[in-house]
C-alpha cells in the first residue's frame, strides 16, 4: 500500500509549512481579485470602444439617418416612442428564441469538440486520419450545406443543433486538442513511471494543462454558437432574431432592425466578457498564467 510523503522538508518545521500555505492561499486569493478587476475594467473599455466604434462609422461615412440608427435611436426605440413597451416585449422574446436556439448549438458543438480532442489524444491514428476531413469541411461555406442540412433534418431542433454545432465544433476542436498536447513529454514520463497509462496521463497531466485552451474554445463558442443561431433561424427554422431582421429589412424597419443587432451583440459581448472574468480568476486560482485574448 503506497501512502504520501508528508514529511516536512529538512531545515523547516510545521509552523513554517502551515505559514507557507497560508502565504500560498492569500497569493491566490489575490490574484484571483485583480484578475476580476482586470475583467471588470476591460468589459467596460469594451463597451466604449463599441459605441465609440459605432458612431464613428456612422459619421464618417455620412450614412442616412433614414436606414442607419445610433445609439439615441436605439434608446428611443426601446424607452421613450409610445410603442416602446411592445417594442421592448418584441425584441426580448426574439432574443430568447436565439439564445435558446444558441445553447442548442453551443452544447452540441463542444461536446462533440471535447469529444473528438479526448479521441484524438489517445489514438493518434484516429486524429491523423480525422482532423484532415474536418478541416476540409471546415473549409465549405456553411451557407452552402444548409440546404442539405435542411433537406436531411427537416425545420426544427436538429437542424438547429446541426448548423449551431458546426459553428462551434471546428474552432474548438482545434483549441482543446492544442490544450491537449501542449504537455511536456517529461510530465507524461513521470506518470508513466509509476505505471499510468493513457487514461492516467489524460486525466492528470493533459486536463489540467489544457485548461487554458479549453476556456479559450468556450469564449471562441459562444459567440460562434450565437450566430449559428442566427444562421438557423434565418435560413431554416425562422423566428427568434435571425428571422425577424429578415422581415425588418423589405418592411422597412429599420430602427427595429438595428435594436435587434444591438441586442444580439450586446448578449455575445457580455456572455464572452463574463467567459473571460471567470477564466482569468480560475487560472489565477490555479497559479495558471490567464490568457488576455485570443
Amino acid at each position: 500500500m503506497t501512502t504520501l510523503n508528508t514529511a516536512v522538508p529538512s531545515g523547516s518545521t510545521p509552523g513554517a509549512s502551515a505559514q507557507m500555505q497560508a502565504t500560498i492561499r492569500k497569493q491566490a486569493a489575490t490574484g484571483a481579485l485583480k484578475a476580476l478587476l482586470w475583467g471588470l475594467f476591460t468589459f467596460a473599455m469594451t463597451i466604449i470602444s463599441v459605441l465609440v466604434l459605432w458612431v464613428g462609422v456612422l459619421w464618417v461615412f455620412q450614412i442616412s439617418p433614414l436606414i442607419a440608427k445610433g445609439p439615441v435611436d436605439v434608446w428611443n426605440y426601446l424607452f421613450t416612442v409610445p410603442s416602446a413597451a411592445t417594442n421592448r416585449e418584441t425584441i426580448w422574446n426574439n432574443l430568447l428564441v436565439t439564445l435558446g436556439d444558441a445553447v442548442i448549438g453551443f452544447v452540441a458543438g463542444l461536446v462533440v469538440a471535447i469529444l473528438g480532442a479526448v479521441v484524438f489524444q489517445l489514438n493518434k491514428g484516429v486524429e491523423h486520419a480525422l482532423m484532415p476531413v474536418a478541416m476540409l469541411l471546415r473549409s465549405v461555406p456553411l451557407i452552402a450545406m444548409a440546404p442539405v442540412i435542411i433537406l436531411i433534418f427537416g425545420r426544427d431542433f436538429w437542424t438547429v443543433a446541426v448548423i449551431g454545432g458546426i459553428v462551434v465544433l471546428f474552432p474548438a476542436l482545434v483549441n482543446i486538442s492544442f490544450g491537449l498536447r501542449s504537455a511536456s513529454p517529461q510530465m507524461n514520463d513521470l506518470v508513466e513511471v509509476y505505471g499510468g497509462g493513457s487514461w492516467k496521463k489524460l486525466l492528470t497531466v493533459a486536463v489540467p494543462i489544457s485548461l487554458p485552451a479549453f476556456f479559450a474554445a468556450v469564449r471562441i463558442s459562444v459567440p460562434g454558437a450565437i450566430t449559428g443561431a442566427l444562421l438557423a433561424e434565418w435560413l431554416a427554422v425562422g423566428g427568434g432574431i435571425g428571422g425577424s431582421i429578415a422581415g425588418y429589412v423589405p418592411q422597412a424597419q429599420f430602427a427595429a432592425l438595428w435594436t435587434s443587432v444591438v441586442a444580439v451583440t450586446a448578449v455575445s459581448l457580455i456572455l464572452y466578457n463574463v467567459i473571460q472574468i471567470v477564466e482569468d480568476v480560475v487560472l489565477a486560482r490555479m497559479g495558471m498564467h490567464p490568457q488576455k485574448g485570443i
